[in-house]
């Protein structure tokens, strides 16, 4: 099991320059983040980890807020206690999303038990409410969905709750797909299967939902492979960027025969749901 990072930044003020340090870091490969009150704590494989473009990335940061900045390195036995520890459970509309350790009193109405290690995806991000929101809204009965990225699986499993029929998560991590496998069997999912690949690397007939909550320089460079999975007038729902970066997504995917349908806004950070025209 791999080693991961572990950055704590101790910004002041906190908001808004939390989401930028998100930003920011994710561009640097950082993959799973938490706040503790003031402090950012963001997580990157130990093979990653870049200290020249880390110093740079502060020193950038702290030109306009006061940062403290402290990195130790954890081994990868110990990574599951780390979420252990600090993984509440969320609440969203009509949904929670919980761990297996969590009591009863959470596990009412619609409910999702993830066990996160050391995939994105526990809730906890306002970019996962989003999605969360947006697909509630969206007609899940019969049919097919794509979860681009799927990380612990959450989104794909959701859309099976929603009813879809025929879910692909896809992701490039080994220990993601494993993470979302057992997450899924977790759940009593039957219609979830899980592909380790470069999405630019595989033919797939197309969906009548896409879904990636990922980073906005992954997706305006998967863009054109979103919408060559979509079926027409199919839908796509992307996340994992800021409201202030809606205009640079929106005019990428319209290269792609994609036209904007409607805009989640939470925290800053934005989720879009494009058509296929």
């Amino acid at each position: 099991m791999l080693n991961y990072y572990e950055l704590s930044l101790n910004i002041s003020p906190f908001h808004p320059f939390n989401e930028i340090a998100v930003a920011w870091l994710a561009d640097l490969g950082y993959e799973s983040f938490m706040e503790e009150e003031s402090v950012l704590k963001a997580y990157i494989q130990e093979p990653l980890f870049n200290q020249e473009a880390l110093q740079e990335r502060l020193l950038k940061m702290k030109q306009h807020v006061a940062v403290a900045d402290r990195l130790i390195l954890i081994p990868g036995q110990n990574w599951n206690a780390q979420w252990e520890s600090s993984f509440t459970p969320v609440v969203l509309n009509q949904l929670t999303i919980l761990a297996p350790f969590h009591s009863e009193e959470w596990r009412k109405g619609m409910f999702i038990e993830i066990e996160p290690k050391m995939s994105f995806g526990t809730g906890h991000h306002a970019t996962t409410a989003l999605m969360c929101e947006a697909m509630r809204a969206i007609d899940f009965n019969g049919i097919s969905v794509l979860d681009m990225g799927t990380g612990t699986g959450v989104l794909a499993i959701y859309a099976e709750k929603l009813g879809a029929d025929e879910i692909l998560g896809v992701d490039i991590e080994s220990w993601a797909i494993e993470n979302a496998r057992e997450n899924a069997a977790r759940n009593g999912c039957r219609n979830i299967s899980l592909l380790l690949e470069d999405i630019h690397r595989v033919m797939l007939d197309p969906f009548e939902v896409v879904l990636a909550n990922i980073n906005k320089n992954v997706l305006k460079v998967q863009m054109g492979v979103y919408s060559n999975f979509l079926k027409k007038s199919g839908i796509l729902l992307l996340s994992g960027f800021f409201t202030q970066d809606d205009n640079e997504i929106i005019q990428t995917a319209s290269n792609y025969n994609l036209t904007l349908q409607k805009r989640y806004e939470k925290d800053s950070w934005s989720c879009l749901q494009f058509v296929k025209n």
